[in-house]
């Protein structure tokens, strides 16, 4: 039987984050929520997304991280990993946006 997945949307610094994970479990510290295992796409091509490699540089050294109940706004257990993203919180709009697409040839 595979590992459940889930789905974690949380605050940070005015910012809400959008990140999956194997292991979900309640902290030993009084007042937070453990999130392991963190999930990220692994692409052997020459497209990148920038806001996983974004997300990889800021949590990828992380075994375990310990997030305030306060800060989570939702924990959901997914079938399959979507897109991770980074929005505003305020405006909601992504905070990391893609490279433009050369135009296409006439």
């Amino acid at each position: 039987m595979a590992k459940p997945l889930y789905k974690v949307i949380f605050l940070n610094h005015g910012k809400v984050y959008e990140l999956y994970a194997r292991k979900v479990a309640s902290s030993t510290l009084w007042g937070f929520t453990e999130v392991g295992e963190l999930v990220f796409d692994v692409h052997d091509g020459l497209v990148v997304d920038p806001t996983e490699e974004r997300l990889r540089d800021e949590f990828g050294t992380a075994r375990i991280l310990h997030l305030p109940m306060q800060s989570i706004i939702r924990i959901e257990e997914v079938e399959k990993k979507g897109k991770s993203a980074i929005r505003d919180a305020e405006t909601g709009e992504n905070v990391v946006t893609p490279f433009p697409l050369p135009a296409k040839p006439r």
